[in-house]
């Protein structure tokens, strides 16, 4: 990553997470209007493949979608973890609390993205964990739970 970039991809990252629990409350909302969060988690998917396919055919990569003998199999289970993330915050956030849910996702995500750095796994970046990368993950863990502590 280059540093002229770096504001414009932490800008994205943000929106992205701003997204989240927006989605988490948008989709509870519909599988409870539904009464079936399965039936959400279906039409958030087919409207997701369907602005995925308009990105791909625009961008000309409409023929690189492929399963292939050459790719390692792991890297083909993004969408099992996209799918229990959707299905899951579905079900549970309008039960939970949005935000109750999004934090425990927050923690999971902060303990498997520094656990993917400091091993390089599936060829992320290599970032190891030391006691400054300690200090700061308790910090954020600890920011999260103080932020969703009521009363």
């Amino acid at each position: 990553m280059t540093s002229s970039n770096a504001p414009a991809f932490a800008t994205i990252m943000l929106l992205t997470g701003v997204g989240i629990p927006i989605l988490a409350a948008l989709n509870g909302g519909l599988g409870g209007r539904l009464g079936s969060p399965m039936a959400a988690s279906v039409i958030l998917f087919g409207l997701a493949l369907l602005i995925a396919g308009t990105g791909a055919l625009v961008t000309g990569s409409l023929g690189d979608i492929r399963f292939s003998g050459d790719i390692p199999w792991i890297f083909y289970f993004g969408g099992l973890f996209v799918a229990f993330y959707v299905i899951s915050v579905t079900f549970i956030a309008p039960r939970f609390g949005v935000g109750n849910a999004i934090f425990f996702v927050l923690v999971g995500q902060i303990a498997s993205a520094a656990v993917i750095d400091h091993f390089g796994l599936f060829g992320a970046a290599q970032f190891p964990i030391d006691s400054k990368r300690i200090a700061g993950i308790a910090l954020m863990v600890a920011g999260v739970w103080l932020a969703r502590r009521t009363g």
